[in-house]
């Protein structure tokens, strides 16, 4: 009995040494400093520890800790936007202490991503080829429009001159034939803004602001872009918004140094439960923008929010998005040209500087007419294009059991708006415009009734686009399921779209001086005394092109496209990849075009000239649309790896994009699909080589593509373009860290492009160029806590149409900052675009100009020089 009590007050003692060791155990430690190569702290970075278990951020000194840990190996992971991600083991004892030195990141072919991949993959595993831009990079080439971005993108064409919005964007040669981004798609965080790129007065790009809620930009070329989106066998630029995963938010206020224009941009995340995270932000802007208009022409702003939940097996993110921002809307504009078609000097008008001009005035606020229900409406010119966007989704992503994963990605979004802008229909000497109105007509300053002087002599022939964008709601969803077997992959998903688009086109007509210090309107009066006009508006509707353009549209693209993906691994080093889809559209509506009539637009019982002969919707004659779609697309690809540090990869997909709005105009038979141009094609092969170094990286892709387009309408040119047309060339895109101060960014791409269809064959698309470039310098001095940068975005020279008769002249834009840190967080950012005031020239609706005379060309330059400064606060 006493040996008996003897070994339980042993075994008691044992116990309680244990309880008193593993109590001591629990209580170590882990703590440690992140900064970077200067010594700095890196704050908000996100720190993890042991593949997930635990997770935390560095606070304002670039510290983090764990705490109650258990004595043994940790593995920790530190990552940060603009850093390499950083991974070290260390054995955890009592409070231990675990530093990081985190190192540029040079967009290394190890990154993942997941735009245009059916799963993610590192670049250097992928046989696509993509570009990543994260916020650094954007700031870099000091843009002053989401499309101005896209110009640091080799392969991407973006023709940015229209203001926020209304850009031309194409890639690898394929053609702009109707304006917007037909062949390529704009996503937010993996789904189509629009369903449609090209969409009349609504393009994607309107819809799409850029801000301090995207973590990065995904551009993809060619590759599985086609089987992957619908409408998008030219490539996807995705906006990835950031998650609140990282802790941390920034607050930055710009304003113009030599311009009127305010934005203040604020957003802010973080971990707000055990696996819940948050991120919100926006803007708000408010000014005359870059080009002065003579009024507020920007006001308004975006936010966006999610919130995300992490479980053991996958996620879950709900997301939404507010935007009801407004900026001016700028159309092709007055241009002198010298010289000869081959050999032209362009340059200002006298009175009219292209670079900073516009054709908006105080004298032209407001346009009235006959909206699509026959009663008046009044259209205000400082609305310019204004989007109004109300978007709620969800995306969730999960494993499963035995391999399998399953993910969906919904969203609905109420899209409306309006467009509206002073487009030049013709620029003539002012002789020319009153003799078009009857011999012996005289214009007269329609403000003040004296005598048109204007000292260049010209007056300009402004249609009015004033178009209301009455529903542009759609409902997309992605659904994806993947098996992972031994060596390979397959996956299955399903796409869904509706895209509603309903829009009333109300288009007048005016007369106004051209000048570019708000521009007066002008009257008509005949030879017998007889004004023909009031307050400058000379017709309610477009007699110059036929009284085309009062017109309204109700419709609706019901689009189901179900898609396969299947991926092998042949050995470590080769992979294949081979994917296919089957897009199905439903189109039904109605559209309807214009009538004439005699109605008192000013309700003064008395008919006026302009009022007599009225356009209004020809609601007894709409033309009923009725009709289906479908077409297949197809991609093989495959991926070698030479090695740790390179590979190489093959490509040919093959898609097509479908028309929505642009081909209701011909006339055609809209109950039959069969029997109307509704489908565009694109097939690309691809050729690429990826290259790391322990400073760079170098990327090339060889390319070519074949386009066939069976029509579609351009507003601009009041006519319908039908070509087919084929390229090849190069893309370049590299980064070198000369040294840690020093980092050289660049990209160029060389395309040999043909028109090989039509009157035209044989010639160069219009407005394509033989080489587009850009390279971008940073330097880091005083110890790295300032930044100076230039950015040179450049082309050679392209023709203004497929005619190859006038030639546009090839420029290169120099931008430039430098940012001052004025203590920790805080930093001060002097920006300018165009330092040079460069006159570039990007469309022009001419096609040819007389030798050795002066011309006067209606075209669209970039803006000219503009200078800000930011003041950034980041937490």
């Amino acid at each position: 009995m006493k040996k008996s009590t003897l070994f339980l007050k042993k075994m008691l003692f044992f116990m309680a040494l244990m309880l008193f060791n593993l109590s001591f155990s629990q209580s170590s430690s882990l703590t440690g400093k992140v900064t970077d190569t200067k010594g700095e702290a890196v704050v908000g970075a996100n720190v993890v520890l042991s593949s997930g278990s635990k997770s935390t951020a560095t606070n304002a000194d670039g510290i983090y800790t764990f705490s109650g840990l258990t004595d043994g190996a940790a593995t920790v992971t530190v990552s940060y936007i603009g850093f390499a991600t950083e991974k070290k083991t260390t054995t955890v004892s009592g409070n231990t202490n675990l530093d990081f030195q985190m190192q540029d990141d040079s967009k290394t072919l190890d990154e993942v991503v997941v735009t245009g991949v059916v799963n993610p993959r590192a670049k250097i595993k992928s046989s696509v080829s993509i570009t990543t831009l994260d916020v650094k990079q954007v700031e870099q080439s000091a843009p002053r429009s989401t499309a101005e971005i896209f110009r640091t993108i080799p392969g991407i064409r973006s023709e940015s001159s229209g203001g926020e919005g209304n850009a031309n964007i194409s890639v690898r040669g394929v053609p702009i034939s109707s304006g917007g981004s037909k062949y390529l798609q704009l996503q937010e965080d993996g789904l189509p803004v629009l369903l449609f790129g090209d969409i009349a007065f609504a393009t994607a790009d309107i819809f799409t602001r850029f801000d301090r809620n995207i973590a990065k930009i995904e551009a993809i070329r060619g590759g599985s872009a086609s089987t992957l989106s619908s409408n998008s066998p030219g490539g996807i630029i995705n906006f990835i918004s950031k998650t609140g995963k990282t802790e941390g938010g920034s607050m930055v206020t710009s304003f113009g140094l030599d311009y009127n224009d305010f934005r203040t941009d604020l957003e802010y995340g973080a971990k707000i439960g055990d696996g819940l995270y948050f991120h919100a932000g926006g803007f708000y802007r408010t000014g005359e923008g870059v080009r002065s208009p003579g009024f507020t022409a920007n006001n308004g702003g975006q936010f966006k929010m999610n919130v995300t939940k992490e479980f053991e097996n996958g996620s879950v993110t709900f997301y939404a998005k507010f935007l009801n921002d407004r900026a001016a809307a700028y159309m092709p504009m007055p241009v002198q040209v010298t010289g000869s078609n081959s050999s032209p000097n362009w340059g200002n008008v006298r009175g009219y500087d292209a670079t900073s001009g516009t054709q908006q005035s105080i004298y032209l606020k407001h346009n009235v007419g006959l909206d699509g229900n026959g009663n008046v409406r009044r259209g205000d010119v400082s609305d310019g294009m204004h989007p109004v966007s109300k978007t709620i989704g969800a995306s969730m992503n999960f494993e499963l059991a035995d391999g399998w994963k399953v993910s969906n990605n919904g969203r609905f979004s109420s899209n409306s708006g309006q467009f509206i802008a002073p487009f030049p229909a013709e620029v003539s000497a002012a002789a020319t415009i009153a003799n078009s109105f009857g011999a012996g007509s005289t214009l007269t300053y329609a403000n003040d009734g004296t005598p048109f002087n204007n000292s260049n002599g010209l007056v300009s022939r402004i249609h009015m686009f004033d178009t209301q964008l009455n529903d542009f709601n759609n409902f997309m969803n992605d659904l994806r399921i993947t098996k992972k077997f031994d060596k390979f992959g397959l996956t299955a998903g399903y796409f869904k779209s509706i895209q509603n688009i309903s829009m009333s086109w109300l288009w007048n007509s005016y007369l106004q001086e051209v000048s570019d210090d708000n521009p007066r309107l002008i009257n008509v009066t005949d030879a017998g005394g007889n004004l023909l006009s009031e307050n400058g508006l000379y017709a309610y509707g477009v007699p110059a092109w036929g009284n085309c353009c009062t017109r309204n549209y109700d419709t609706q693209y019901n689009v189901s496209a179900p898609y396969a993906n299947i991926s092998f691994d042949a050995s470590d080093k080769l992979s294949l990849e081979g994917g296919i889809r089957f897009d199905m559209g439903q189109v039904n509506g109605s559209f309807a075009g214009s009538s004439q009539t005699v109605f008192d637009i000013n309700n003064d019982n008395v008919i006026s000239a302009p009022e007599s002969s009225v356009s209004a919707i020809n609601t007894a004659n709409t033309t009923a649309v009725d009709y289906d779609y479908d077409y297949v697309s197809y991609t093989l690809g495959g991926n070698y790896l030479l090695d740790a540090r390179q590979s190489v990869f093959v490509r040919y997909s093959k898609g097509a994009s479908a028309k929505a709005d642009r081909i209701l105009f011909a006339g055609l038979d809209y109950l039959d699909g069969d029997k109307i141009n509704s489908l565009d094609y694109l097939a690309q092969a691809e050729l690429g080589y990826k290259r790391k170094f322990s400073k760079g990286y170098v990327y090339a892709t060889l390319f070519s593509s074949t386009t066939k387009e069976e029509g579609g309408f351009e507003a601009t040119s009041n006519s319908i373009i039908e070509n087919d047309y084929k390229s090849m060339g190069l893309e370049l895109e590299t980064s070198y860290n000369v040294n840690n101060d020093l980092n050289l960014r660049g990209g160029f791409t060389y395309t040999k492009a043909e028109v090989t269809s039509g009157a035209n064959d044989g010639n160069e698309p219009r407005r394509q160029p033989k080489m587009m470039y850009n390279f971008i310098p940073t330097y880091k001095f005083s110890q790295g806590k300032n930044t100076l940068g230039l950015s040179f975005i450049g082309q050679t020279k392209a023709y203004a149409q497929d005619s190859n008769e006038l030639v546009m002249n090839g420029f290169v834009i120099v931008n430039g900052f430098v940012e001052f840190g004025i203590t920790k967080g805080l930093s001060l950012n002097l920006a300018g675009n165009n330092l040079l005031n460069t006159l570039a020239i990007t469309e022009a609706e001419e096609g040819s100009i007389t030798a050795n005379t002066t011309n006067i060309v209606r075209a669209r330059p970039l803006p000219g020089r503009s200078l800000s400064m930011a003041l950034s606060y980041k937490f």
